[in-house]
């Protein structure tokens, strides 16, 4: 995983050298949250830490896990997350700018704003409205 993500941040900022007032892209780790070659907090901080003249760019987290429990989708809080790597991947994703958190909202979707881009063993419906909200092109400022 952070060998993914400093791939991820060289594409990026070579993206961003290029493209300064482009939309900030948007990054989707799909993960089991075990990252097997370190740490994965800095190269996260260094992706959310890339910007464009409309923002920074965004680390969105979609964690799957074999240890089961109920899905929990955009929490604001790793307080209730049931393991360390779930609130890992918590802490690592990018708090929803306010036009994806009022398109989940209306999604029915329960958020606030501190609602992070991180869902935790949602359901395909979740989880293609996960991908929608993530990638959905909107004016951030």
């Amino acid at each position: 995983m952070s060998s993914a993500l400093g791939k991820a941040h060289s594409i990026l900022s070579d993206w961003l050298n290029g493209h300064p007032a482009c939309f900030p892209p948007t990054v989707l780790n799909l993960t089991d949250g075990e990252s097997t070659d370190g740490d994965p907090t800095l190269p996260a901080e260094s992706i959310r830490a890339l910007s464009s003249v409309d923002g920074n760019v965004l680390l969105f987290n979609l964690h799957v896990c074999s240890e089961g429990g109920p899905p929990i989708t955009f929490p604001d809080s790793d307080s209730g997350l049931p393991n360390p790597y779930a609130r890992l991947m918590f802490t690592m994703s990018s708090v929803l700018p306010t036009p994806m958190r009022t398109h989940a909202h209306t999604l029915g979707f329960n958020v606030s704003d501190g609602s992070r881009g991180f869902v935790y063993n949602a359901d395909i419906a979740a989880i293609i409205q996960f991908l929608d909200i993530g990638t959905r092109v909107t004016d951030l400022r």
